[in-house]
């Protein structure tokens, strides 16, 4: 990496991540597109499938001597480069970096949310029902965890933050 390269994220469209990582890199341009692999249930069955860590946003390696910025914008998939009125803002190379040696060896993230499994116990840690114990039902991709509570006699499914819970 030369001295004038720098790391900027580029917004794409929506679901075109993989279109437009795919066209910057023929251009010529780095990209870095940091991968997640996650559990997916449909239709009864369980699978694994690999999904962008950061919906929308891939980074990409400018080397300002030899590339410009503006091409980038007319790529296909891509919706914008962030940034202000001054052109596109750096993203500082620790932070790149601090992102790759988080991933795993076969350069993926991992879901770390699924903590628990399904009916495992639980504690609400803040909010209403802090200190309430109950089971682990389900998570959604919004961080948002579904949690069945004993109130009142009966079980009641009761959705907080991913945060708000911890092991019983």
């Amino acid at each position: 990496m030369s001295q004038s390269a720098r790391w900027y994220v580029v917004q794409t469209q929506p679901h075109a991540e993989a279109r437009a990582d795919a066209h910057l890199r023929r251009q010529g341009f780095t990209t870095y597109m940091p991968r997640l692999l996650k559990q997916r249930r449909h239709a009864r069955k369980t699978d694994t499938v690999s999904r962008p860590l950061f919906p929308r946003y891939l980074f990409v390696l400018i080397d300002h001597t030899h590339q410009g910025w503006h091409a980038i914008r007319s790529t296909f998939g891509v919706a914008d480069l962030v940034g202000g009125e001054n052109g596109p803002a750096p993203v500082r190379t620790e932070i790149i970096a601090a992102l790759r040696a988080q991933e795993g060896e076969d350069g993926y993230f991992r879901d770390t949310a699924r903590k628990f499994a399904s009916g495992a116990a639980v504690r609400v840690v803040d909010g209403i029902f802090a200190s309430a114990v109950g089971f682990f039902e389900s998570m959604n991709d919004s961080d948002r965890v579904s949690v069945l509570l004993d109130l009142l006699g009966r079980r009641v499914r009761v959705v907080l933050a991913a945060e708000s819970i911890a092991a019983a």
